[in-house]
């Protein structure tokens, strides 16, 4: 996968579920909680597994981001002053 901008980063992360999340990362070698961590704080019930994917995604875009040295989309068109 290419990213552009963070905008990229961000559209390809969200449709992902959990275990999604784990197979589509491995090739970016991110800095990671481990994924027995996060299994286990499911299992014992110290956080849902929506929350620690929303965490886990937050952490990857802020890695990637800061990795590729990426900026957020700018969708304003450019205004020339006369």
């Amino acid at each position: 996968m290419e990213f552009k901008d963070i905008d990229d980063i961000v559209e390809w992360l969200e449709p992902m579920d959990y275990e999604t999340f784990w197979q589509e990362i491995r090739p970016y070698c991110l800095v990671m909680i481990p994924r027995e961590e996060c299994d286990r704080d499911i299992e014992n019930g110290f956080a849902d597994e929506e929350d620690v994917l929303y965490v886990l995604k937050s952490m990857a875009r802020l890695e990637l981001t800061s990795i590729l040295k990426l900026e957020w989309r700018i969708d304003i068109p450019f205004m020339e002053l006369h």
